[in-house]
């Protein structure tokens, strides 16, 4: 790194976006993966599309049992 940096020409919140959404990235074990692939293949679904409604699904039972 340099021993001094210049932001004499500098924008303040040139890159802001206030409404900008951060998605988390979701992280599955290769067995479900695989699983949930073939069965977005058979389906001819997206497997986002898939996964989805497979929690919303569950949302549901899961809201149920309360």
């Amino acid at each position: 790194m340099k021993p001094e940096y210049d932001f004499s020409n500098a924008v303040r919140g040139k890159f802001y976006r206030p409404n900008a959404k951060f998605t988390m990235p979701v992280y599955l074990d290769d067995q479900i993966l695989e699983f949930f692939t073939v069965q977005a293949e058979l389906r001819g679904v997206e497997l986002s599309d898939l996964l989805n409604d497979v929690l919303r699904e569950d949302m549901v039972q899961l809201e149920a049992q309360r």
